[in-house]
């Protein structure tokens, strides 16, 4: 008696690469590594980028850097994890779902940053507006070359089920950003009497809200930082002219201090503020 043969059991077509989308990867990924090299390096010098440049204040700011890490590099490693999947190719749905949900992000991370640069900093990157338009490529060309099985009909839900990802991990971000903000504590009563101190004897302090060395001088002193003779020389934005006030005193550099007369430039220490304007620090 002939034995039954058992059915050959099909094997799954080979997946070829996304040639498009991986040579859009690489591209972003060597666009990273240049700005993270830069940035280990002390953050200037970057090519198109001047000093005082866009580049240079959002390079400064504390939206440069993620855990101690520059935000270059975290990029570099989303692009690398982007053109790993896409060298395993996006014909099978799960891979393409994969790469789509991490452009997805990678692409509303980036806006988000240069909303901020706008919004916050008054400036553009022009690097960071060649990785956002790489990231905006990859993303379009994802959606537009999908697989058959990838959602048609039900693309609207499918797109705000994959939002509401992107959202929360652009909100995480976000909060690691405002943290201080957020979480607020009660001003120490040192610096808040500091702060009044060098009110009341006439001190002044010009700086600008896009200026990242004085982000790190408010943060010194906390919730107290609201007292301190604070004047914004550029209340119309980085490039909307400087306040009278602070032309008159000829500022040209910020943050810059006048204590009795005396010009001090860049951030100083509360301990450091204390003994140029006669504050017992100590006591």
């Amino acid at each position: 008696m002939a034995k039954a043969r058992n059915p050959k059991r099909k094997t799954p077509a080979p997946s070829t690469p996304n040639w498009p989308v991986l040579g859009l990867a690489l591209i972003g990924m060597a666009l990273t590594a240049y700005l993270s090299v830069l940035a280990w390096l002390g953050g200037g010098g970057a090519i198109l980028c001047g000093p005082e440049s866009g580049c240079d204040v959002i390079q400064q700011s504390r939206w440069s850097q993620v855990m101690g890490l520059p935000l270059a590099f975290w990029g570099f490693l989303l692009y690398g994890l982007m053109a790993g999947l896409a060298w395993r190719g996006t014909q099978r749905l799960k891979d393409w779902r994969r790469l789509w949900t991490l452009a997805l992000i990678a692409l509303a991370i980036s806006l988000y940053l240069t909303v901020i640069g706008l919004w916050q900093l008054s400036a553009v990157c022009l690097w960071c507006l060649a990785s956002l338009a790489i990231i905006g490529a990859i993303f379009t060309l994802l959606t537009v070359k999908r697989p058959t099985q990838a959602p048609g009909t039900s693309w609207t839900n499918w797109l705000l089920n994959r939002g509401v990802v992107a959202v929360l991990v652009v909100g995480a971000l976000h909060f690691y950003y405002n943290y201080d903000a957020l979480l607020s504590t009660p001003p120490d009563d040192r610096l808040t009497s500091l702060a009044q101190h060098l009110d009341e004897t006439g001190a002044r302090y010009f700086g600008a809200s896009w200026c990242a060395a004085c982000q790190q001088q408010n943060a010194l002193f906390g919730d107290a930082k609201e007292h301190l003779p604070y004047i914004e020389c550029t209340p119309h934005g980085r490039h909307g002219g400087m306040a009278l006030e602070c032309s008159r005193a000829d500022i040209r550099n910020f943050p810059t201090w006048i204590i009795d007369g005396e010009r001090h430039i860049g951030v100083l220490q509360p301990r450091e503020l204390a003994r140029h304007s006669g504050f017992d620090w100590d006591e």
